[in-house]
């Protein structure tokens, strides 16, 4: 089947962030025996446009690029790029999306023209934000767009999604507090960097939990270094975390204080408190009335709670209404394991809800 020899061919060449030379050619040279107009409105991205006389469009996304991760699957199409694979899935996005083109191209009316958008930068700066940049939504008079992403987990072949909140927003939390290392013997000359660091996280963790149960938000230190040996007082304290949160509120309250819980800690230990702390990628957040027109055009499973998982598809949603689903590929390996393999089976589940959706979306 040419949708499973897609998957297995593309899964052999994975590709980083926007250097993708090998897979844009795979695509391009399957797309080129279609009736659609492929073009690349930037490096790294490929469209395909799909006119069928409509006034308006909707868009249909797949992610294209791959991590840094050696592959461990034993596959027999396993990765022919040592330290690069295709670990969250985007092979089996990009050969669905090239079985609805193929199934679109025997289509000869739709109440919609289609949009074909398959994206570099996912996994590392969000390439998202950069195509909705180009205009092209606005040149193909995009009214919607969606996206399909294969989960661990979930039941599989079963698709899902939810209103309104379904993945996280998220942002790296990076903090470097420096005092003045000492002998513990004379302690007193020393600033404490640990004990100062001690306080932050707990200080932190505090305000996090003080927060109503109803503002949905993550935040969780994994790392924190102090100190070079037993018996000296730390100079350096280095502690590493993550944000996630759904409403930007939320973001910004939780960020403004860290910040400040960082100054107190200065002049409480007399210490410097250095926190860093990116934007990261927008919350995905599936509109209401949107959500309603899908429903009432294809059949799929509602989740009953958001993912904490980011994804760089919110960049689509800021720009147009968007709404995102999961294809469950059931109790698999996680995204971006370097064993993650799924059933190839539940591809062709996709495909149909795709283009059911094509088809049906009024």
């Amino acid at each position: 089947m040419q949708l499973t020899n897609d998957r297995r061919a593309l899964h052999q060449i994975p590709e980083l962030d926007r250097d993708l030379p090998k897979t844009m050619a795979y695509l391009e040279k399957a797309l080129a025996k279609l009736r659609c107009q492929v073009f690349s409105p930037m490096d790294g991205a490929l469209c395909a446009w799909f006119d069928f006389g409509a006034s308006d469009a909707i868009a249909f996304r797949s992610d294209a690029d791959a991590l840094p991760i050696q592959e461990r699957t034993r596959l027999p199409f396993t990765s022919g790029h040592p330290g690069r694979m295709h670990a969250c899935g985007h092979d089996g996005h990009m050969a669905m999306l090239l079985e609805l083109a193929r199934r679109l191209d025997q289509k000869k009316d739709l109440c919609h023209n289609v949009l074909l958008v398959f994206q570099p930068a996912e996994e590392t700066t969000g390439g998202a934000r950069d195509l909705c940049a180009t205009g092209i939504f606005k040149q193909y008079r995009v009214e919607a767009i969606f996206g399909l992403h294969l989960w661990p987990g979930l039941q599989k072949g079963v698709v899902a999604s939810r209103r309104n909140e379904m993945m996280s927003r998220s942002c790296e939390v990076k903090v470097d507090i420096y005092g003045k290392s000492a002998h513990i013997a004379k302690a007193q000359e020393g600033i404490d960097a640990l004990a100062a660091g001690v306080e932050f996280y707990r200080r932190v963790t505090a305000m996090e939990g003080a927060l109503p149960k109803r503002m949905r938000r993550l935040l969780k230190f994994g790392r924190m270094d102090s100190g070079t040996v037993c018996n000296a007082i730390s100079g350096h304290t280095r502690l590493e975390g993550s944000l996630r949160v759904f409403q930007d509120d939320v973001f910004y309250t939780l960020r403004a204080g860290i910040i400040s819980i960082g100054k107190d800690i200065e002049r409480s230990y007399g210490c410097t408190v250095n926190v860093y702390m990116n934007d990261g990628y927008p919350a995905v957040m599936n509109p209401g009335p949107l959500y309603d027109r899908v429903r009432q055009a294809v059949d799929f499973q509602e989740l009953s709670e958001p993912s904490m998982i980011t994804e760089d598809f919110s960049w689509y949603q800021r720009k147009l209404p968007g709404v995102f689903f999961f294809l469950g590929v059931g109790d698999t390996p996680a995204l971006h394991a370097e064993d993650f393999n799924f059933d190839e089976d539940v591809l062709i589940k996709g495909v149909e809800f795709l283009q059911a959706l094509a088809e049906n979306f009024k």
